[in-house]
């Protein structure tokens, strides 16, 4: 998989409140989403678990914005 964004120094704790929000619009939530303090150089985003039914709509959310912006 490619990633078409430059990579750049982003900051973890604003990075999780962006997917957060997003997430949100879409109804979805992960429960345990949040900056990984334990690599703060890393810039990491903590995911999560999730249950089979959260992780399914995520895959339909993200093949529906994938679809759009094939055009």
């Amino acid at each position: 998989m490619t990633n078409s964004h430059p990579q750049r120094e982003t900051d973890a704790d604003a990075a999780a409140d962006a997917l957060h929000a997003a997430l949100g619009r879409a109804g979805i939530v992960l429960p345990s989403l949040t900056a990984d303090t334990a690599s703060p150089d890393l810039g990491l985003v903590q995911l999560g678990r999730v249950r089979a039914d959260v992780a399914l709509r995520l895959a339909e959310v993200i093949e529906w914005g994938a679809g759009r912006a094939r055009g």
